[in-house]
């Protein structure tokens, strides 16, 4: 897999990212959380606007590639002793192939040169990918309950995966 890193005055990958994102968060979350709080997310966090605003504030976006396809992308940014997993998805039909494991591997690597030695993320508590994230290694180590305006919250598991184990 190859992953190809999106750029802040890249508008047009930005653009293409945007609407990637809507359609597989879409299809992911709309029967976990419904559609109206799935909507208002997306247009919270994975419009242009969004997505331009995050990497100015130090994400790091990157397209995963496979056979010249776009399959899916991930987001990172470093936050204290840590690397915030922020976005890590693959469209359906490229789901349970093993290639999360090369996401992974490709954010650990990451991590590692950020000098820092652990990976965490939030996911939702109904989301199938809990399952997923513990087969890779990830634990959990807390629940939160975040407010995220307009009466909805984000019900999730916080987890952790340790680079040097």
């Amino acid at each position: 897999m190859i992953f190809s890193k999106i750029e802040a005055d890249d508008k047009e990958n930005i653009t293409k990212l945007s609407k990637l994102a809507s359609a597989i968060v879409k299809e992911h979350f709309d029967p976990i959380i419904g559609s109206q709080q799935n909507d208002y997310m997306i247009s919270k966090f994975q419009t242009v606007d969004a997505i331009s605003k995050q990497l100015a504030h130090g994400y790091q976006y990157y397209f995963c590639i496979l056979e010249k396809e776009i399959v899916g992308f991930l987001a990172f940014y470093k936050k204290g002793e840590a690397m915030c997993l922020s976005k890590f998805y693959l469209k359906k039909e490229h789901r349970g192939k093993g290639l999360s494991k090369d996401m992974l591997a490709f954010t650990a690597d990451m991590t590692r040169n950020a000098n820092v030695n652990a990976i965490v993320l939030n996911v939702n508590r109904n989301n199938s990918a809990v399952i997923a994230y513990e087969h890779m290694g990830f634990r959990k180590i807390r629940e939160e309950v975040n407010d995220i305006g307009s009466g909805f919250v984000m019900d999730d598991f916080v987890m952790q995966y340790d680079i040097n184990k």
